[in-house]
């Protein structure tokens, strides 16, 4: 039962941390398109969504290796799926630079 909470629980994880990179509004590419407002003010943090998507994707990689069972062998899984969700999301913060 366990095994397939946490399971779900990556699972989940993983689906949000793609759906935001999925449904976030890309940039306007001509800076003249932006009011003059956001042009002065501070920049935002590009991308929040995949920044949260990011620290959620570390903080429950760091539960899954303190964990102290290993759900079947689940657990080297779900560790393994989110190494590579934490890449991915990385490589699309570079692409955007």
């Amino acid at each position: 039962m366990k095994t397939k909470i946490i399971g779900l629980l990556v699972l989940a994880s993983l689906i949000l941390a793609f759906a935001f990179i999925a449904s976030a509004p890309a940039a306007p590419h001509n800076a003249s398109a932006l009011p003059a407002a956001a042009t002065t003010a501070t920049p935002a943090e590009q991308h929040p969504e995949i920044h949260d998507a990011l620290a959620a994707l570390r903080n429950a990689k760091g539960h899954l290796e303190q964990a102290a069972h290993d759900f079947g062998g689940h657990r080297a899984q779900a560790l393994k799926a989110t190494d590579e969700a934490i890449h991915q999301l990385e490589i699309c913060l570079k692409y955007d630079k």
